[in-house]
C-alpha cells in the first residue's frame, strides 16, 4: 500500500522483505531516502539506520513505528534518523515528510564540491571557484557520481581533470574502494596492454610470475584512464570489452577475469576528430561518452583566478614553512590579466615560485614569473590580428576572429553537438554549419 502511494506521487520505489535484504540493497546502491519499520525480521530499524549512516550519512532515514515504540523512535532520531511516522500511517503526512527529506538532502548536497565540511568528511579534492563555468561542472559531477555511468572528462592540459575524476570517485558509493590512475600517454603502446590487463606467468620472456593489471586492481572501485586519446588502436577493443562486459583475460591467460570497475576517462584531444581519422574506435568513443563533462580552461573563468591563487599561496606557505603571505592587489591584478595557456597547473607553479621568491609578507608583481613570458590576455587578441588597412577593415577582421573563437568555444562546450550549439549561439542550424565551414573549424 505504501509502495503504491509513493509511486503515485512520482517516486521510484525499491522494496525489501526483511532487514538483511535491506542492508544488502543499501550497501550496493545509493537511495534518496530510506523508509523502514522500527520492528523488522532479522535486523531492526535501528540497525538499518546505523548501516545507512555508515554507508552514506547524507541519505535520510524515516522510521515507522507503532504507538508503544515512540520512545524508541525518538531515540533513533538522536542517532541520526530524519523523522518518525506513527502507525496507522497518514499517507498525506508521510508524503509531506518524504518531500521534505528529499529536498533537505538536495540542499545539503548543493555545491558539495565547494564546501569545506564535505571535503573533510569525504576526502573530496579541493575545487576552488565560484564562476558559472565551474559551478556547472560541479553540478554535473554531483549528478553522475552516485551512478555507475562511464564519464568522459574533456579539456585542455592543466585544467585539473584528475582532480575532478577523484571527486567523482569520492562522491560515489565506491569511495572506500580503490582509485587507480593510468596515464595512457606515459606508457609505450607495446606495454600498455600489460599495464591494463596484466599477464600470466610464462606468457612472454621475463614473465616470471603472474601480474594483475590495473583493471583488476580497481575492481569494485574506479579506474581513471587519463589521456585516453593516446591509447593505441590495438588495445582499444579490449578496453571496450571491459566496459561493456566487465570481463577480460590476462596476457597469455585463458581464465576470464570478471570485474566491477567503473571507468572515468579524460582527454585533451578531440576524440571525434580522431574517430574521423580512424585513429580512435567509434564504438569506444560512444561508450566513453555516456556522460561527457567539459572542464573549461582557466582563461574562461578568470573570476576564479584570485581565489585559486590565494588557495595556492596558503598551501605553499604552509608546505614551505613560510609565514602566512598575502597577494598584493597589484599581483592579483597581474594574475587576472594573464592568459594562462598552462591553465590551473601553470597558476599553481607560478604561485609556488612566487612564495619561494617573496622576501616579505606580501607577494608583489615582481615575484611573479610567468612560464610563458609576454602577453596579457588583452594583448593576445592583437598579437595575431592583421592591423593593415583602414579602421573598418581591422574592425571586420577583429569581428571575424572573435566570432570564430566564440563558435569554437560553444562547440567544444557542447561536445560538438551542433543543434545544441546553434541554440546557445541563438542562430539557425544552417547558419552555424555555414560558419563552421567558413572558418574551417572541422
Amino acid at each position: 500500500m505504501l509502495s503504491t502511494a509513493i509511486k503515485r506521487a512520482g517516486y521510484q520505489v525499491d522494496e525489501a522483505a526483511d532487514g538483511n535484504i535491506a542492508a544488502e540493497k543499501i550497501r550496493k546502491q545509493p537511495y534518496q531516502l530510506v523508509i523502514t519499520d522500527l520492528r523488522l525480521p532479522t535486523l531492526s530499524g535501528l540497525e538499518i539506520l546505523k548501516i545507512q549512516k555508515e554507508t552514506d550519512a547524507t541519505i535520510p532515514v524515516l522510521l515507522m513505528t507503532a504507538f508503544g515504540t515512540i520512545e524508541e523512535a525518538v531515540e533513533a532520531m538522536k542517532q541520526g534518523a530524519f523523522d518518525f511516522v506513527p502507525k496507522p500511517i497518514d499517507i498525506s503526512h508521510l508524503l509531506l515528510l518524504i518531500n521534505r527529506a528529499v529536498e533537505q538532502r538536495r540542499l545539503m548536497l548543493e555545491n558539495i564540491l565547494l564546501r569545506e565540511e564535505f571535503q573533510r568528511a569525504y576526502g573530496i579534492p579541493k575545487i576552488i571557484g565560484d564562476s558559472a563555468a565551474i559551478q556547472t561542472v560541479s553540478q554535473s559531477i554531483q549528478r553522475v557520481a552516485p551512478t555507475d555511468a562511464t564519464v568522459l572528462l574533456t579539456g585542455e592540459s592543466g585544467t585539473g581533470k584528475e582532480v575532478f575524476s577523484r571527486a567523482i570517485h569520492q562522491l560515489s558509493p565506491r569511495r572506500d574502494k580503490p582509485f587507480v590512475t593510468v596515464n595512457c600517454a606515459a606508457i609505450p603502446h607495446t606495454l600498455i596492454e600489460n599495464e591494463l590487463f596484466g599477464h600470466e606467468k610464462g606468457s612472454y620472456t621475463g614473465a616470471f610470475s603472474r601480474k594483475a593489471g590495473k583493471f583488476e586492481l580497481a575492481d569494485l572501485g574506479t579506474i581513471f584512464l587519463d589521456e585516453i586519446g593516446e591509447l593505441h588502436l590495438s588495445v582499444q577493443a579490449k578496453v571496450l570489452r571491459v566496459i561493456e562486459e566487465q570481463s577480460f583475460e590476462r596476457i597469455g591467460g585463458l581464465e576470464t577475469i570478471r570485474v566491477a570497475t567503473r571507468v572515468v576517462a579524460a582527454t585533451n584531444r578531440n576524440l571525434q576528430d580522431l574517430v574521423a581519422k580512424k585513429e580512435f574506435r567509434e564504438d569506444l568513443f560512444f561508450r566513453l561518452s555516456v556522460f561527457p563533462i567539459h572542464i573549461p580552461p582557466l582563461r574562461e573563468r578568470i573570476s576564479d583566478v584570485r581565489l585559486l591563487a590565494q588557495f595556492f599561496v596558503e598551501k605553499f606557505s604552509k608546505d614551505l614553512h613560510r609565514q602566512s603571505l598575502q597577494l598584493s592587489p597589484e599581483a592579483a591584478g597581474a594574475l587576472e590579466q594573464y592568459s594562462w595557456p598552462g591553465n590551473v597547473r601553470e597558476l599553481q607553479n607560478t604561485i609556488e615560485r612566487a612564495v619561494i621568491l617573496s622576501d616579505g609578507k606580501t607577494i608583489r608583481p615582481e615575484d611573479l614569473n610567468f612560464a610563458f613570458q609576454g602577453r596579457k590576455r588583452s594583448e593576445d587578441f592583437v598579437h595575431f590580428l592583421d592591423l593593415s588597412g583602414s579602421l573598418s577593415d581591422v574592425s571586420n577582421r577583429a569581428a571575424c576572429v572573435a566570432e570564430k573563437a566564440k563558435i569554437k568555444q560553444v562547440l567544444d562546450l557542447s561536445n560538438w553537438n551542433k543543434t545544441q550549439a546553434a541554440e546557445t549561439l541563438n542562430v539557425s542550424y544552417k547558419t552555424l554549419l555555414n560558419k563552421v565551414k567558413e572558418y574551417e573549424l572541422e
